[in-house]
């Protein structure tokens, strides 16, 4: 994340003539009854704060029905009137059918092309709007890919609106705008082109023009700190960046600190660490990108000890890795062209460990049809049984239990009354020493080999238990929410894997799926997830 402006800073930043007045709209829709909230959206608060400091009348409204966006919208909309600068953020779930596009108000419940415009608000009205302002306006929305309920001719996310003449149109996860909005957009100084150029992760369109700042730097007029001068000095200062610092040579090339912003930019150049860390900064890359990272680093086999979004030690020691095993100087920190060539080579790596799974599922099923022809396929029960020896989690294994269900329904019926209580006590129980009970009182009894198939499937579990104990907890580490076991389950399910119902609940069939999953893959077989059994499922999915 690039270094916030301290709100003081902000407000100095704001010194432009006393004429100048522009208004914000800030919209952060959060929490929706009939659909998953849009988690970063509350960070809109933050960059609402930051237009507020930066000298924007502020027009904001969170989780916001149909009416409330409409509403504030009216609100902006004609306060707007006689401003010279306007920007429009807006977060949360959006629906489109072809270009055109809604932000849904929060109690949207299913809803298609024809009850879209009583549920959310029209994209088109906000861009025309805007339009208002041709060269002095700026559109921010931002989504995320949560999944939603929608009608006919609806679909999900942004839809590819036109940007009208003169407004700028930046779009992407709503996270990445908001940190966008306070960390770049309200840095005086730059140019729309400018703005663009740092708006890493995000799709831009429309105006861009490279003239006149969006927002003016100070001029020299006299404020409560000194002058114009001094005041962005002091706000260069503060952000210590080489960017900040070249900004303020293009405004004040002869000034009073025109040799101090030389040196500082020298100084930075001359320890690279610190150019490092810098220009990762200035990519202002949001907690979901560096995610994306650290799952990127994982596939190329470099651990960054976790997958959380945040960049500790153990992500800057397998970033540094990777940097060196690809001859980039190691220090730990990225730029731009090195997460290019980071994505592309994960990528790449997930493509071919996608073609190795296939090819080995492949010959996994080969041979477990082949093994099926040779034993159950002939309907005996000692056929049945071996074959669920060697496959207990097989293409058949269903098919050969319910047999055998039959063969054991078939001997109850003709079993003794004795016979057929100890059995049913055993089963009831399900326990090694249940099974050897009903060995010994009935060792040529009807369920016998029920019984010793039974007790060595208990035993070979009891066996594993504390490898089990541990497989779980390890995936409970994970902290894996409905929304990613669900991704997982249809993932699993698009393999052909049988997960059972897609739900983000872990039964038997979803356990199931995943051993079959890390066979295929040549990973200890568990039935539990790791962090490599993730990425793996989650980058072969995209």
């Amino acid at each position: 994340m690039l270094t916030r402006v301290p709100l003081a800073a902000a407000a100095l930043l704001a010194a432009w003539p006393a004429w100048a007045r522009d208004v914000a709209l800030v919209i952060g829709n959060e929490n929706y009854r009939r659909a998953p909230d849009i988690s970063s959206a509350e960070d809109v608060a933050d960059a609402g704060a930051a237009l507020e400091a930066a000298g924007f009348t502020l027009h904001e409204g969170r989780d916001l029905d149909a009416a409330g966006l409409r509403r504030v919208l009216a609100e902006f909309h004609a306060d707007a009137g006689d401003a010279d600068r306007l920007v429009i953020l807006a977060a949360g779930h959006f629906a489109h059918a072809g270009a055109q596009g809604w932000l849904l108000g929060t109690e949207a419940d299913k809803p298609a092309l024809g009850s879209a415009d009583a549920m959310g608000l029209p994209v088109a009205t906000l861009l025309a709007i805007a339009a208002e302002r041709p060269g002095a306006a700026i559109v921010l929305l931002g989504t995320e890919p949560q999944p939603m309920a929608l009608g006919r001719r609806l679909e999900g996310g942004l839809g590819a609106e036109p940007a009208p003449q003169g407004v700028t149109v930046i779009t992407g996860d709503a996270g990445t705008l908001a940190e966008y909005v306070t960390d770049v957009l309200t840095q005086p100084g730059q140019s729309q082109a400018a703005l663009a150029a740092q708006a890493e992760g995000l799709s831009v369109t429309g105006f861009l023009g490279d003239g006149a700042p969006f927002l003016p730097l100070p001029d020299m007029a006299r404020t409560e700190t000194g002058t114009g001068e001094q005041a962005a000095w002091d706000v260069v200062r503060k952000l210590d960046t080489i960017p900040a610092y070249e900004g303020f040579l293009r405004q004040y090339p002869s000034g009073l600190h025109a040799a101090e912003a030389r040196a500082a930019i020298d100084a930075i150049k001359a320890q690279p660490l610190l150019q490092a860390q810098k220009t990762e900064e200035a990519l202002g890359l949001s907690r979901d990108q560096r995610r994306e990272i650290q799952r990127n680093l994982s596939l190329l086999d470099v651990d960054p000890r976790g997958i959380d979004g945040l960049f500790g030690p153990g992500s800057r020691r397998a970033i540094a890795a990777w940097q060196k095993a690809n001859r980039i100087e190691a220090t730990g920190y990225l730029d731009a062209d090195q997460l290019t060539r980071l994505q592309a080579q994960a990528d790449r790596r997930a493509a071919e460990l996608e073609a190795e799974a296939r090819a080995r599922q492949a010959e996994l099923e080969r041979q477990d049809r082949l093994y099926w022809d040779q034993t159950g396929a002939a309907g005996d029960e000692a056929g049945l049984r071996a074959y669920l020896k060697r496959y207990p989690d097989g293409l058949f294994a269903e098919l050969a239990q319910e047999r055998l269900a039959i063969f054991e329904e078939e001997r109850r019926r003709a079993a003794e009354g004795a016979d057929r209580q100890a059995w049913d006590q055993a089963a009831a129980a399900d326990t090694a020493e249940a099974y050897r009970d009903y060995l010994r009182a009935f060792p040529n009894g009807v369920f016998a080999e029920d019984a010793k198939a039974a007790l060595e499937a208990t035993e070979s579990a009891n066996a594993s238990e504390a490898e089990r104990a541990q497989a779980e907890a390890a995936e409970n580490a994970l902290g894996l929410n409905a929304f990613f076991r669900q991704a997982i389950e249809k993932r699993l399910a698009s393999l052909g894997l049988k997960p059972g119902r897609v739900d983000g609940t872990f039964d038997e069939d979803t356990r199931r799926a995943i051993r079959r999953y890390q066979e295929a893959r040549g990973m200890e077989v568990t039935g539990y997830l790791t962090q490599a059994a993730v990425v793996r499922l989650l980058a072969e999915g995209l």
